[in-house]
This record gives structure tokens, C-alpha cells and sequence, in this order.
């Protein structure tokens, strides 16, 4: 036995590595924090293709090459193709017949070259005519017979892809087997109307007549979906053409139906097939270029396949509202890519079923959103981004994995009680349980048997960080940064100081707390307003919930107060700001400083009014007030929030 070895070419490689789907999100998270959403961030990514996976398209490379391919379908050619050519043979077949009749004295000669000059215009008129004509040229003869199978071959092949071929050769059964093609095709048609029809029916009728249908359709629904395609192309066709040469062809059409004798069948199959796809574009013209001339049944295939890119463009391009992977037909793709591009569709729909199976994405009430598993991991991103921007000498012990709630172990152990977050004691733990048990031979443990290792004290804090989600964020380009900032002061806290109470607020026009999964998704506010007296607010009954924490405030805007809230529990808005607004806000800021909470204000914007306003918080707290540039937002306010646990 002789083996040949190569590439693997019928479809993706079935020993390639799994694609790890971290990197898939790890590239979703370089667009949520740079202030994208889920769902943009994951278009984003199908659209550009997988990170790392070769000879991989994404949705923009696939899209590129349905466009092209719809150039070069639009400039295959003209769609009048048929009627020039039926011209072409009709004036043939009486230039032969002229020429018979031309030196022929008889007056059976002179009336009958008056019969052909009295010939209609229009060509249809005109075959209708001379089909009872008596033709003295036998090539005459012959050039009409010619005229009328290319007319007979070319509208059925508009309906049956493939009925061109079978029709090469005149023959009168091949004619009576379509007639009983069609009559038995309507008839299971109704019989499915009625809900009788079986898969046997249509196994045994494709037995019959499967040549018929290139496509190969493995059930009714196949083959009703690519008739009806096939007919609305055909309706489109004549859509596209100019009124005059619409009705010419449709008389050609319709005569030619008559002759065959497949006039009532075919307007049976259109019916039935219109009720069950009106979906289709059924008259919609197009616009088609190019200088040679299609036959009818080519230029009906050339717009069934324009059509499909139509709708294939569409859903690539995955730009409406709940737009999914599976919205994209593989079909259609591999009609018109190809099966290379399946693989390539396959793939990318993978990456987005198993975010999903895997718990980094989730949909709810239609919408994306990130897990919390998700969120923790671009968390994690956004602290490591923030750390790498940091001075060597500035870095201090955050690469500290052993960190904890307690702080270093002291050598001693006390028993567990609830609530204690310090590590267990497994070896006095387990002494516990063989004391209480004697010699037993097993070891149960109790809850009273358990010890902890005791550590040095650690202070908790209460830490909230007050972050602008103003339009004036977004238009100055600060917004991915402050979204990027509370997202590592997020993780920092969780990793490193997990006693600690950590409370994000965003605040416009009015405040709200920002639970950790929605910061990922989270968007700035297309209101007007900087309400920052209600996060101070809100702020403020945090830090009272936690009585013995240590207070940490820091607050993340570009702009002066410009809102407040009222009695009532409305906002208040103008610009410029109104003295209530200021007075109102800075007695939470006095509220504040009673509570010994230190406010440190890191300003997004250079502007007089909003520094003159921050000198005035740092004035009456005492807090710091730093001024920088969103791209090093991060590392100020994680730097910040470290030295203040530092110190504390």
C-alpha cells in the first residue's frame, strides 16, 4: 500500500489546538477599556478575526469579498440578453425566407413577402405569427425552430437552474416529462397545504426527477426555498428591465409557456411559491453593467446570487440591534465564498458560542453583558496596565501574592470564629480532632476543633471613588480612562486589601453606585449635568456604614458642580453653576472633613472655574489635589490609594 501525505483540505484542520478563548477575551478587553461596550467590543473582535489564529478571516475580510464579488456580478453583463438574441434569430429566419422567395415570380411569393412585411414590431407579436406560417426556406425553417427551443430552453431554465442542458436536444418526451415534473410538484405542494405530505413523498419524487434540480435538496423546504428564489430572481429581472422591453419579454415568456403547454402548471407553482416565501424581493430592480449580453436563465441566476450577497452583506456586517453569529446563513456563504469560507464563519461563530458556554458572556432581556468571572479578569488587565505604568522605584510590594485580609502572621493560633478571615490552622486543626476522637481510628472534625493562625492587625477601609460620567467625558476623550481606573481600584481592592469596602460612583445629572459586573459595560451619560453633591451623598452614608474604617474618597471629574439635588429628590441643572449648587456641595464637603475622610480630587480637564472650585475642596478637607492627564489617570489614583493604606 502507497500512502500520499498533505494538506488537510476538507475543512478546519481536526488536529489544530484548541482556540483558547481567554485571548478572544483579553482582545474584547483592549476595547472595553478603551471605553467600548460588550457588544461593540465583541463585533470589534469578529470583525477584525481571531488574535493569533492563522489563515483566519474575520467579518470584515469576508464582507470585502461578498462586495466583491457583487462588482463583478453587476458587470457580468446586460440583462436583455434573450430578447436581442431571439431579435437576432427572428430577422434571421425571415432574411432566409426573403431570399427564398426573392426570385420567384409567383404571386404566392409576392403575398407572402407581404405577410412578412406586415409583421408586428415587437418581437413576440411577430413569433406568434409566424407559428402557423408555412416556411418555403428550409433553413428558414430551421433558424425559426432554433428561435423558438432558445426561448423554450431559456424560461425554464429561469425557473429550474440546469433545465437549459436537459433541454439541449429537442426532444418531445423530454418535453412530457417536465409537464409531469411540474403537475407532480404542485400536486405535493398541496398536499403539504394540507399537511399530507411526508418525507417519503418527496424521497420517491426526487427518485423521479432529482436530475432536474442541481442543487440537490434534501427535503421540501430546500426545494421550495431555491424555486422560490429562483422565481423572484425572475420577477426582478423583469423589474430591472425598461417598460417596453418588460412587455416584450413577459409576451415571450407567457407565449412560450402556451406553446409548451406548462402555461397553467407554471402559474400554479408561482402562486404557491409567492404565499410561501413573499419574504424575497420580488420586484425590486437592479442595476446591472457590463457590455455582453446574458441569456435569461443566466441572468436570473446572476441575480438569485445577488440577492443572496444582498442579504449576506447585510447580516455580516452585524450592525443591528441584536444582531447574532447565527443570524449569518452558511448556506448562502458557501454559495457564494465558497467552502473555505464556512470554516472561517464556523470559527468565529465558536469564539462567541463558548464565551458564552465558558461564563465570560451572558445575554439578558437581549442585551451582552460580561460575567462577573469576566469582569474580574479585565479587572485584573486593567491593574496589571496601570502597574506597568508605574516608575520602577514607585512599584512598592503589589506583586505581594500573599497578601490578606489580616496582614503577617504572628507563629499563634486562637480558635475560629465566625467571621474570621484568617487562614486556617490545618495541623492545630486537625491535632483537635484526633484529641477529641481517642483512638478510633478516624478523624471527624467539629466546628469547635477548628483554629486560626493569628496575624497582625490590619486596618479596614471604606474607600469610594466618585467618578464623572458627564457627556463633557466623553467629548473630551477622558471617559475610557476613568472606566479603566475604577475597574483597577475594583481589582486592587478584591486582590489585595479584601477587608476593605470598596464603593464605585458615577455620577451626571444624578448619582447612582456602580455595582463591579456593570463596569465593564458601563457608558457616560448623554445628559448634561456634574451632580457632584449627590455622589457626596451617597458617598457619605457608605462611610457611615462603616463606622471603624478608615475613609478614602477620590474623586475623578472634568468639570465644576453644575448640578444639585433637591427636597424633593429632583436635580437641579444650570450653567453657569448657581451659588446654591456650590454651598450645597460644599457642605458635603464639610460633612466630609467632620468625618476625618480626606477628599483627593484628580482633575481630567484645565479649567479655571473647576480649579478655583477643587482649591476650594482642598482648602476646607485638606485632601490633595492632583492635575493630570488621562493616560495617567490610572496610575495617580491607584498610587494615591496605596499611600494612603501605606500610611494609615
Amino acid at each position: 500500500m502507497s500512502y500520499r501525505y498533505g494538506q488537510y483540505r476538507d475543512g478546519p484542520d481536526p488536529l489544530a489546538p484548541p482556540y483558547d478563548v481567554r485571548s478572544a477575551l483579553d482582545k474584547m478587553g483592549d476595547s472595553i477599556l478603551s471605553g467600548s461596550n460588550p457588544s461593540h467590543a465583541l463585533r470589534d473582535l469578529l470583525k477584525e478575526g481571531l488574535p493569533g489564529a492563522q489563515d483566519r478571516r474575520g467579518l470584515d475580510d469576508l464582507l470585502r469579498e461578498v462586495r466583491r464579488r457583487r462588482r463583478e456580478l453587476r458587470e457580468r453583463g446586460r440583462l436583455d440578453g434573450t430578447l436581442e438574441r431571439a431579435r437576432a434569430l427572428l430577422d434571421k429566419a425571415i432574411g432566409q425566407e426573403r431570399a427564398e422567395l426573392f426570385p420567384d415570380p409567383s404571386d404566392d411569393a409576392r403575398l407572402r413577402e407581404s405577410e412578412l412585411a406586415g409583421l408586428p414590431d415587437d418581437t413576440a407579436s411577430a413569433i406568434q405569427e409566424l407559428n402557423n406560417y408555412q416556411w418555403r426556406s428550409a433553413a428558414a425553417r430551421q433558424t425559426f425552430e432554433e428561435l423558438r427551443d432558445l426561448l423554450r430552453r431559456e424560461v425554464l431554465d429561469s425557473q429550474f437552474r440546469g433545465m437549459k442542458q436537459s433541454l439541449a436536444n429537442p426532444d418531445p418526451a423530454a418535453m412530457e416529462r417536465v409537464r409531469e415534473m411540474m403537475s407532480e410538484l404542485n400536486d405535493m405542494l398541496d398536499r403539504d397545504a394540507r399537511g399530507e405530505h411526508t418525507q417519503d413523498d418527496f424521497d420517491q419524487f426526487m427518485s423521479k426527477y432529482g436530475d432536474m434540480f442541481p442543487e440537490s435538496p434534501r427535503n421540501l423546504e430546500e426545494l421550495v426555498d431555491t424555486l422560490a428564489r429562483r422565481a423572484a430572481a425572475t420577477q426582478r429581472l423583469l423589474a430591472s428591465l425598461t417598460p417596453a422591453q418588460r412587455e416584450e419579454l413577459e409576451e415571450l415568456i407567457n407565449q412560450t409557456l402556451q406553446d409548451a403547454g406548462l402555461a397553467e402548471q407554471m402559474q400554479r407553482l408561482g402562486e404557491s411559491l409567492y404565499s410561501r416565501r413573499p419574504d424575497l424581493a420580488w420586484n425590486t430592480p437592479e442595476r446591472m453593467g457590463g457590455e455582453e449580453p446574458m441569456g435569461m436563465g443566466d441572468a436570473v441566476t446572476a441575480l438569485d446570487e445577488l440577492a443572496d450577497l444582498t442579504q449576506l452583506e447585510a447580516a455580516l456586517r452585524q450592525d443591528y440591534p441584536g444582531a447574532r453569529m447565527d443570524d449569518i446563513d452558511e448556506d448562502a456563504i458557501r454559495r457564494a465564498l465558497g467552502r473555505s469560507a464556512v470554516d472561517d464563519l464556523e470559527a468565529l461563530k465558536q469564539i462567541e458560542r463558548e464565551l458564552e458556554q465558558q461564563g465570560y458572556l451572558r445575554r439578558q432581556r437581549g442585551k451582552l453583558e460580561l460575567t462577573p468571572k469576566a469582569v474580574r479578569r479585565l479587572g485584573e488587565t486593567a491593574l496589571r496596565r496601570v502597574f506597568a505604568s508605574l516608575d520602577a522605584g514607585r512599584r512598592g510590594d503589589h506583586d505581594q501574592v500573599d497578601a490578606g485580609s489580616a496582614g503577617e502572621l504572628t507563629g499563634s493560633s486562637r480558635p475560629w470564629r465566625f467571621g474570621d478571615e484568617q487562614p486556617i490552622d490545618v495541623v492545630r486543626t486537625v491535632v483537635n480532632g484526633v484529641r477529641r476522637g481517642g483512638n478510633t481510628g478516624t478523624v471527624t472534625l467539629s466546628v469547635d476543633d477548628f483554629e486560626v493562625a493569628e496575624t497582625e492587625s490590619r486596618t479596614a477601609a471604606a474607600v469610594c471613588l466618585l467618578v464623572d460620567l458627564s457627556y463633557s467625558m466623553a467629548l473630551r476623550g477622558t471617559w475610557a480612562a476613568a472606566k479603566q481606573t475604577a475597574m483597577a481600584l475594583q481589582a486592587l481592592v478584591a486582590s489585595k486589601f479584601p477587608q476593605d469596602s470598596v464603593q464605585i460612583i458615577g455620577f451626571s445629572n444624578y448619582a447612582r453606585i456602580l455595582q463591579p459586573d456593570e463596569l465593564a459595560g458601563l457608558e457616560w451619560d448623554m445628559v448634561q449635568g456634574t451632580n457632584l453633591h449627590h455622589a457626596l451623598l451617597i458617598a457619605g452614608r457608605h462611610l457611615d456604614r462603616h463606622p471603624d474604617f478608615e475613609p478614602v474618597v477620590l474623586v475623578v471629574t472634568d468639570g465644576e458642580p453644575t448640578a444639585h439635588l433637591r427636597r424633593n429628590g429632583s436635580a437641579a441643572f444650570e450653567w453657569p453653576p448657581t451659588q446654591e449648587t456650590l454651598e450645597l456641595t460644599l457642605s458635603e464637603v464639610d460633612k466630609m472633613t467632620r468625618r476625618r475622610a480626606t477628599l483627593n480630587v484628580f482633575m481630567l480637564a484645565d479649567d479655571e472655574r473647576l480649579k478655583e472650585f477643587v482649591n476650594e475642596v482642598g482648602r476646607r478637607n485638606g485632601g490633595r489635589v492632583f492635575s493630570t492627564g488621562a493616560d495617567r489617570l490610572g496610575e495617580y489614583v491607584v498610587s494615591d490609594f496605596l499611600r494612603t493604606r501605606r500610611t494609615r
